[in-house]
């Protein structure tokens, strides 16, 4: 496990006490100011050194004071409680790279036409089901996939109606 950004090594110091020591970190003042002030949705994403998905947790509206918060607990629900994996063991940190997204503020489109599965992620919402996809991800080439994937994760069927919202991401590695 190792990152340049900031917001990485947040995550990376948190996931690594988690997993090592079953502690979660106290947010610390010497962290950058932005961990500190901002308020914004994250996801925290794990992969394998093979690029193989090894959990990924987030919010779609930011839920804690802070961004360093945010990062915090969703980098250990990635690492612990995505219920498509096993929780990362001690063994398996030094194979897996951590990178953060930061969200945009969703916005409701009234068009697939201003969907670009490179640029945007979604979020499908249908009565109190959501599904969300990041931008950019391997093999989702295009916006009918995007939402076919959103709708499957939301438990949204062809019949039901629902509403699209678009965001974007900075993406930290």
């Amino acid at each position: 496990m190792e990152g340049s950004h900031p917001y990485v090594k947040w995550a990376i110091e948190v996931i690594e006490n988690y997993v090592r020591y079953g502690r979660k970190i106290d947010i610390r003042e010497d962290l950058p100011e932005e961990l500190l002030t901002r308020r914004a949705a994250c996801f925290v994403t794990l992969h394998l050194l093979n690029g193989d998905l090894r959990g990924c947790i987030g919010t779609i509206e930011p839920v804690y004071e802070n961004l360093a918060t945010e990062i915090r607990e969703n980098g250990i629900a990635a690492a612990t409680r995505d219920y498509r994996f096993s929780p990362v063991t001690v063994d398996e940190l030094e194979d897996i790279q951590v990178n953060v997204d930061v969200l945009s503020e969703p916005q409701l489109i009234e068009s697939v036409d201003e969907l670009d599965p490179n640029i945007y992620g979604i979020i499908v919402v249908s009565g109190w089901k959501k599904g969300v996809l990041l931008p950019a991800i391997d093999g989702v080439d295009t916006v009918e996939e995007q939402l076919r994937i959103a709708k499957l994760k939301a438990g949204i069927y062809s019949t039901e109606p629902y509403e699209i919202y678009k965001f974007t991401v900075e993406r930290y590695f």
